[in-house]
């Protein structure tokens, strides 16, 4: 794991130096954030991890915007998504206010124009993602949403809530579920998002169809959570099994 993970950390470094330094002379386009998705995924591949997309061949993704909403393992997701969503662009992202404060990552981060929330107060998140996930959407952007608390790769539908839905609902969107499967990115010890890179771990991510909410929201979530739990599961019978 050291030389895969040191290898794609230089490049990263490099990357997203020079995206801080766009953003920080407001250059920081949204083809040039995700050119520089397309890069980061080109470093993973290049250390040998594979990717595996489904999904969007089956949409005409030309009927935006849409609100995303998908389960959350690691930091992979937030850096290689647009890439993957480039179709969908421009998007942005529902993010905790810590995030945007990081001395390099976050002048990068606030050039998509993220919704930011704290994470404290249930209630006043969900405003914040409302009023400004519903601008966002008015003005054309997707937006991308993480409704589980933490990353985790175990997914439990207890603790994936309905802000999605409820962001589509109010701005008359369709919702687009996401799983995904992104370990090979793994969890730092003293940094969360700087871990070992495990090139042996596939990424998957499954794009499902947009969902018409109308009147049905406990249904859309029902399908959302459906096709998350489904893909996981199907992902994990087809891991070769060890004695």
């Amino acid at each position: 794991m050291f030389l895969p993970s040191v290898m794609f950390y230089a490049q990263a470094a490099a990357h997203i130096g020079s995206a801080a330094y766009q953003a920080r002379r407001g250059r920081l386009t949204n083809a040039r954030l995700v050119e520089g998705s397309h890069a980061l995924r080109r470093s993973l591949e290049a250390v040998g991890v594979r990717f595996e997309v489904s999904g969007l061949e089956e949409t005409d993704w030309s009927g935006g915007p849409y609100v995303f909403a998908a389960n959350h393992m690691s930091a992979l997701e937030t850096q290689i998504l647009p890439s993957i969503l480039s179709q969908a662009a421009p998007c942005t992202f529902v993010v905790k206010s810590s995030l945007v404060g990081y001395p390099v990552f976050g002048p990068v981060l606030k050039a998509f124009d993220p919704i930011v929330v704290d994470r404290k107060d249930p209630k006043a998140d969900l405003r914040q993602v409302l009023g400004e996930g519903g601008k966002r959407l008015a003005s054309g952007k997707s937006v991308i949403v993480f409704p589980q608390a933490h990353r985790t790769e175990a997914f439990d539908r207890k603790g994936f809530n309905t802000i999605g839905v409820r962001l589509a609902r109010a701005a008359g969107v369709p919702i687009v579920p996401i799983a995904l499967q992104t370990t090979a990115w793994s969890e730092g010890r003293l940094l969360q998002d700087i871990g070992w890179i495990i090139p042996k771990r596939p990424v998957r991510f499954a794009i499902g169809k947009p969902i018409d909410i109308g009147a049905d929201s406990r249904g859309a979530q029902e399908q959302v959570v459906s096709f998350i739990e489904g893909k996981l599961a199907a992902w994990s019978e087809s891991e070769p099994k060890t004695a």
